[in-house]
């Protein structure tokens, strides 16, 4: 059931307004008969998973609250996390590092030839992991209460506007949300709507008509060629932004609706100036709990540089692998390391060639912006190839033979991410966040803000055509 359809709006418009009438605790039994209709609709069986995962964290979380002894604690929190991880290595990563294996031992001389057949990834797999380690995590580190309510906590596992495809919500955030009655105002349904609206022209006006520009470059990189290619880089990067951070945008709209607030997943991340600033605005849910649950951990940046750098590599390298089970992603997670570590290393060289004057900051701010998002583009390129061996095609192909067939994806990127950059830039020059942009302007101006998306929504939109690219993850 995807966001962009007439199926799901008719699902949360019936769930909705069974919602808003109902008392605090058939409202939670509404969101979880809710939340597991939803998920079924992908695919009934995986409904177990979430299920069997529900009941282990509940169980172990009661555990290590209860128990006074440290080696018990432990112990239920390693049962805790190899639940998680071997579902998650079972249906994710068990054909992966089987074929590396088999191709181990080939240069042996030996075969493996064993892998599991016809798997099929449960949707949205990586999201709820994380999201219920967290909670046992947390709750060893007693930085977090365990819940006594198993539907309530069965409801933060499974709450539908984040449930596929996040934002990776913590157990302190959202867990006292759905314990507590809740009051929706009006500031929440104004809000709730804006990010709905913008949510839906980020996906179905700005990603999905990114993607005949994108997906036949990558799908076929040796008929590619010239600025078709470029463009195709450049699509994708607005592609997979508007995909995701539009997802996010409908999911934190919807939770408003109920008077529930998700986090922010997104802050603007092509405005980024360097690798740091990019993972403080880009999937803010996943880069924060790879801060805390692994690089942290590790050691952080207490142990001089070269541990540093190596927490940093190892923690972009999993942050690779947790977007998927291929070597393209493995290379994305490790450039980006690179980038950070790059970035750590030219710190003191890029602090004196800051001007001084107003102006000249302002100058280099705009010339570390423009250069970052190149380099955030190269990146991209590793991310959507199908396989590593592509990459040497479609770079040769921009050089030989060069061909003016891109201008077409050229227009589109400038007609429809051209107004979602404008507004970031608002955003950015705004000296204190909101989650409704257009609050300033005159009653006026917001309601010809609000047709014209709605026109370009209906006009221009591809909807209940493309799934959400993060579903896969």
């Amino acid at each position: 059931m995807l966001f962009n359809s007439l199926t799901f709006l008719a699902f949360f418009a019936v769930t909705y307004a069974i919602y808003i009438v109902l008392t605090f605790r058939y409202q939670n039994r509404l969101l979880l008969a809710a939340s597991y209709a939803f998920y079924a609709c992908w695919d009934w069986r995986f409904l177990s998973l979430i299920v069997a995962s529900t009941v282990i964290d509940y169980c172990c979380g009661l555990g290590i609250e209860r128990s006074d002894s440290n080696r018990r604690r432990r112990v239920l929190l390693v049962i805790s996390l190899c639940g998680n991880l071997g579902v998650l290595f079972v249906f994710k990563y068990c054909n992966f590092f089987a074929d590396g294996l088999d191709n181990l031992l080939g240069t042996m001389n030996y075969a493996l030839d064993w892998r599991i057949r016809d798997i099929v990834l449960p949707v949205g797999i990586s999201f709820y992991t994380f999201q219920t380690m967290s909670y046992t995590i947390d709750v060893f580190r007693r930085q977090c209460p365990a819940t006594r309510n198993v539907l309530d906590f069965a409801l933060f596992v499974s709450y539908f506007p984040q449930l596929v495809a996040g934002p990776i919500e913590r157990a302190r955030v959202l867990l006292p949300q759905i314990q507590q009655p809740r009051q929706i105002t009006y500031t929440q349904i104004r809000e709730g709507c804006w990010l709905i609206l913008l949510g839906y022209y980020l996906k179905v006006v700005m990603a999905d008509n990114m993607t005949p520009f994108v997906s036949p470059v990558f799908a076929n990189p040796e008929s590619a060629g010239g600025f078709q290619v470029l463009v195709a880089i450049y699509a994708a990067a607005f592609q997979i932004y508007g995909d995701f951070a539009g997802y996010s945008s409908i999911a934190r709209g919807i939770s408003k609706l109920m008077g529930i607030d998700l986090m922010v997943n997104f802050r603007r991340p092509y405005l980024a100036v360097n690798p740091s600033d990019f993972w403080q605005r880009w999937h803010i849910s996943l880069s924060s709990w790879l801060r805390d649950y692994l690089y942290i951990p590790l050691g952080g940046s207490r142990g001089g540089r070269f541990s540093t750098y190596r927490n940093l590599m190892l923690t972009m390298l999993l942050g690779g692998l947790w977007h998927g089970a291929a070597w393209h992603f493995v290379a994305w997670g490790l450039y980006h390391g690179a980038l950070l570590c790059g970035h750590r290393l030219l710190q003191p060289v890029l602090t004196r060639l800051t001007p001084t004057s107003s102006f000249g900051r302002s100058v280099w701010r705009l010339a570390l912006v423009v250069g970052f998002f190149q380099l955030t583009c190269i990146g991209w390129l590793l991310f959507f190839v199908n396989s590593l061996a592509d990459i040497p095609l479609l770079l040769s192909s921009i050089v030989d033979p060069f061909e003016w067939n891109g201008r077409l994806g050229l227009l589109s990127i400038a007609l429809f991410a051209g107004p979602v950059l404008l507004l970031e830039c608002f955003r950015e020059s705004e000296v204190q966040e909101s989650s409704f942009e257009l609050a300033r302007f005159p009653r006026a101006m917001r309601v010809c803000c609000y047709v014209m998306i709605f026109i370009a929504i209906v006009f221009c939109g591809v909807p209940d055509r493309y799934e959400f690219i993060y579903f896969q993850f």
